[in-house]
């Protein structure tokens, strides 16, 4: 039994020491161990060994306890109860560190369990972050882009106005010399109506003059 013992703990120490310290592949290999363990019938065969041990744990102590009460009420200790003290007390110092490293190493399990998620996690969200990143500079590109087609739409813009202002004015120019031109058209054509009706006055004095004159010859 302490021999069994004593390989069980070394086995134990070994894996502690492995969930600990990262040799190589040899940490990912105590892992799948421990899940392997942790899974299927393994749950309850190692709660079954741990309470058979713990039942033997107590026996042990109360073992000790009863060949030290016999001492006390004898007096002395005889050499059959010194050598089976000490193996009582071998026997059960084995067994609590073998449950002390079992629990141990569920603690490091579990632990770099939850630190391989929380990296698995972090470098997702950091994969995120770089591809928000990276959505955050196209859009400013973009942004930057449209904004300088926006500066140019702009200035098109203002040109066209600038076009615009100078067409209204050539065009209201253009209103007044037609508006000018129209009036001196009229103005000729009241003048040319007042020249025929001269000449033709002229043309009726002329008859009347010629009338006269041959009334007269």
């Amino acid at each position: 039994m302490i021999q069994l013992l004593f390989l069980v703990l070394f086995a134990e120490g070994a894996v502690a020491l492995l969930l600990m310290v990262k040799v190589g592949p040899l940490r990912e290999l105590a892992m799948r161990g421990v899940d392997q363990v942790k899974t299927g019938k393994g749950p309850a065969t190692v709660k079954t060994l741990a309470c058979t041990l713990s039942v033997i744990l107590m026996s042990d102590v109360a073992s000790l306890l009863k060949i030290q009460n016999r001492g006390l009420k004898v007096g002395t200790v005889s050499p059959m109860d010194q050598v089976l003290w000490r193996t009582h007390l071998l026997e059960a110092s084995l067994i609590g560190y073998t449950l002390f490293l079992a629990f141990v190493i569920d603690r490091l399990h579990h632990y770099l369990r939850k630190l391989l998620t929380l990296r698995k996690t972090s470098s997702t969200s950091r994969e995120e972050v770089e591809k928000l990143q990276m959505e955050n500079r196209s859009l400013r590109e973009k942004e930057e882009k449209s904004s300088g087609e926006m500066k140019k739409l702009q200035r098109e813009i203002a040109k066209l106005n600038e076009s615009m202002k100078k067409l209204k004015t050539e065009t209201e120019e253009h209103e007044q010399k037609a508006s000018a031109a129209e009036a001196h058209v009229n103005a000729l054509q009241k003048q040319s109506e007042e020249l025929l009706l001269e000449y033709d006055r002229l043309l009726e004095d002329n008859q009347i003059l010629q009338t006269q004159l041959l009334s007269r010859g």
